[in-house]
């Protein structure tokens, strides 16, 4: 142990003492900003300007976007500009050239169709639709006030015309996407049109095509549990069907209050699945048409969904593969069932300790090549895998690294090439822009259709995929749009650029993109920052978050915005912000697996984290003043804010909240939470955890919200009423699922207004001075 003079000991004092000063100094120059607190004219004037910008800011971008009607041919296209005072501008492409012109003179075309119609039509209001270019007969076909007209484009002159026919331009050279749950179609008629199935009390019966003759197959069946949804082999030599056991969805209720001409409310009941509630079951069984033999298929009962699509494979009139997903969605197969004896083989079975993200499974099933391409996040980032169908291995993977195919755009079978989306690819960009790629299914020839431009991407392709529309912006650049060829996407011409100057010349900036670190010091997060347009730099403001942690998507937005709600709660004097937190998607499967029976976290210390480094770069940022507000999810998210992170946040507004995801939607809530339902879904309850509420909170609710049940607010407001706790409640009458429409946004700009300004906004009831 060290021993310290009494010299020594006066120095370290000293030392001491010193590092204080200079540690309450840095603290005092950082709070020396003085709070921003308007006084009551001030807040008035603040309203009068916000409301005055939510009028004005409409129509102030101009040319953000473009949607090409293209020619059949696919070598040219035309589009319309909207232009300052709602006129329009019509251009036309030719692509092949690389050339764009007006696509007539306006002056002109409306003097040639007031010379043909009985109206008058006006040069600087001209709207056509349906526009259609013959340049070698130089006429165009256009509809005007809905009538049609040939136009001469060298005469000038404009004819009525009857409506005309168009050949459609046609997609080749590739597969459109399609819903992996299409609805499964019972087909009851054989392919040979030559036999029918039919079910008659409950029991299977085939017969002849118009049902006669025919002989009963099953007698196990009755109608509470009865056999059903047939569906014939290609050969019509096998039958598949199922043993239903039916259960009833249960049953939800709601309220119109204040409906018209009667002094009742009225109840409406609806079927409405909750988390645990039980599922229509399937059992599944092969009819050997031929011999009228069954079998049962040795799996399990489709016991989540309903009956799935059933796909022969090709070439092989005995086998057949159907998909399940386990309830609880930890667990994807591809079946295989051998028609002859009901064995089966798993083709892919992917397991998981977290969830398995049911709604962006992708599987495409290419028959003739005994192929599935299929998606995963086995190995923690969604990629693309080639798997043989015949013996379940996997081939190769398509796609590979730390980055996240976000959709699949199409495939082209025959050059055997998938077209998607995809985000992070490019380490030195925000990892959410979405981005465009093809590349070949042995997971080689990748092809970067739109690294010319850090932004977020979105395209349009011409009919035979020449020609692609890029539009690419972010947050802080507005829109540009280019023609490119999809060979190599290189740049045929650029076609417009927006034109903000309208909207910043009303003074406002736009948002600022922030990014910091998460909980675990190394994972950025990605926000934004809005600022009122008369920001003074030497106040500082209360934050508000604008909260939606839902796990199924990102929410900050990418691509270019300009005003909206939250710039217009800036203008009262507030930080706004919003950002996108541990456990929700589109990042890492570690990312989003936060969220796994944990939506109560809903991603909170990295948002805290976040917040508190944006306060620290900024002193006009006040971290101690913090309100948040959201809607669904999001309303579950800002009540739980106050509720389990009171030390930090102070007011919340909390609109249409799944407060306890026991009484939410079924699909939605196990999902994430998971099945069965255990003690960690009323663990992370708002309703069981209201007494802990510590804060300001308002909250809003549609009388008649057909999304989340209205009880799922009332549950929370019934709990801190027992717990003595003083809250706001807003029931809207007649409103569905929503934020409470311009009336509850107006009830949630008073309530931060008072509770973190501490001013009282403006009294709408007071009565004028004469």
């Amino acid at each position: 142990m060290k021993i310290f003079t009494l010299k020594q000991k006066a120095s370290l004092y000293l030392q001491t003492i010193t590092l204080s000063a200079l540690c309450l100094t840095a603290t005092a120059q950082k709070s020396a900003l003085p709070a921003y607190r308007p006084t009551s004219i001030e807040i008035a004037d603040s309203y009068k300007r916000m409301e005055l910008m939510d009028s004005l800011t409409k129509g102030t971008v101009l040319k953000a976007t473009i949607q090409a009607n293209w020619a059949p041919d696919g070598q040219s296209f035309w589009y319309r500009n909207f232009l300052k005072d709602s006129l329009a501008e019509y251009i036309y492409v030719n692509a092949v050239q690389g050339k764009k012109t007006k696509a007539f003179d306006h002056q002109k075309l409306a003097a040639a169709l007031s010379k043909a119609s009985d109206s008058t039509f006006s040069a600087a209001k001209l709207s056509v639709h349906d526009l259609h270019f013959d340049l070698d007969k130089h006429t165009a076909v256009m509809q005007a006030k809905g009538k049609w007209y040939s136009y001469d484009t060298e005469g000038n002159v404009a004819q009525k015309i009857d409506k005309p026919t168009f050949p459609k331009a046609k997609e080749i050279g590739w597969t459109r996407q399609l819903s992996r749950w299409r609805p499964f179609r019972a087909d009851s008629i054989s392919p040979d049109k030559k036999s029918k199935a039919f079910v008659k009390n409950g029991n299977i019966y085939i017969g002849n095509k118009e049902g006669k003759d025919a002989k009963q197959l099953t007698y196990d069946g009755n109608p509470l549990k009865p056999y059903g949804e047939l569906s014939w082999s290609p050969d019509g030599k096998y039958l598949v069907c199922y043993r239903i056991t039916p259960q009833d969805e249960r049953k939800v209720s709601i309220i119109f209050s204040s409906l018209p001409n009667t002094t009742r409310g009225e109840v409406k009941t609806r079927g409405y699945a909750q988390p645990g509630d039980e599922f229509t079951s399937y059992e599944m069984h092969v009819i050997n048409a031929g011999t009228r033999e069954i079998v049962k298929v040795q799996s399990e009962a489709i016991d989540f969904f309903d009956a799935p699509v059933i796909r022969w494979r090709n070439g092989d009139d005995k086998h057949f593969t159907y998909e399940k997903v386990d309830r609880g969605h930890q667990r994807f197969r591809v079946i295989e069932v051998d028609a002859t004896t009901g064995s089966t083989k798993n083709i892919i079975d992917e397991k998981t300790d977290t969830f398995i993200y049911q709604n962006l499974i992708y599987t495409h099933y290419q028959p003739e090549k005994h192929e599935i391409i299929w998606s995963s996040e086995k190995d923690g980032w969604r990629h693309l895998y080639l798997v043989d169908e015949q013996t379940g291995k996997i081939k190769n993977p398509i796609t590979k690294g730390e980055w996240v195919v976000r959709d699949i755009d199409s495939i082209d079978t025959a050059k055997r090439e998938v077209w998607f989306r995809a985000n992070g690819m490019n380490p030195d960009e925000d990892p959410y822009h979405i981005h465009y790629y093809r590349i070949k299914f042995d997971g080689t020839g990748l092809v970067k259709l739109t690294d010319h431009a850090k932004a977020n991407h979105s395209l349009t392709f011409s009919p035979d995929r020449t020609y692609y529309i890029d539009t690419y912006s972010t947050m802080t650049s507005p829109p540009v749009s280019e023609l490119r060829k999809t060979a190599d996407g290189s740049l045929v011409m650029a076609l417009e650029q927006a034109d903000i100057s309208r909207y910043l010349a009303l003074g406002f900036k736009l948002p600022e993109i922030f990014k910091a670190k998460g909980r675990d010091g190394k994972t950025d997060i990605w926000g934004i920052v809005y600022r009122p347009s008369k920001f003074d730099p030497k106040k500082k403001y209360p934050i508000i978050e604008n909260i939606y942690a839902g796990p199924q998507d990102s929410f900050v937005p990418k691509a270019f915005r300009h005003y909206g709600e939250m710039q217009s709660l800036a203008e009262l004097g507030f930080i706004v912000v919003q950002m996108d937190g541990m456990g929700t998607a589109n990042r890492s499967k570690a990312f989003h697996d936060v969220c796994w029976k944990n939506l109560a976290d809903a991603g909170f210390p990295d948002r805290i984290a976040w917040m508190k480094s944006l306060a620290a770069k900024y002193p006009q940022v006040d971290s101690t003043k913090v309100g948040v507000y959201g809607t669904s999810a999001g309303g579950q998210n800002s009540l739980g804010a106050l509720l389990f992170h009171p030390g930090f946040y102070d007011a919340a507004v909390s609109a249409c909240g799944c407060h306890d995801n026991r009484v939410d939607k079924q699909w939605w809530n196990e999902q994430w939470m998971g099945y069965p339902v255990g003690k960690h879904y009323d663990e992370q309850s708002n309703v069981t955890n209201a007494a802990k509420l510590k804060g300001d909170l308002l909250l809003i609710v549609g009388e008649v919200d057909t999304n989340v049940p209205p009880e799922s607010t009332y549950r929370v407001a019934d709990a801190l009423i027992k717990a003595n706790k003083d809250f706001e409640l807003l029931v809207i009458p007649g409103m569905g699922h929503s934020d409470g429409g311009p009336y509850g946004r107006r009830k949630k700009r008073d309530f931060f207004v008072n509770k973190l300004l501490e001013v009282t906004p403006p009294n709408r009831n007071k009565i004028a001075l004469k």
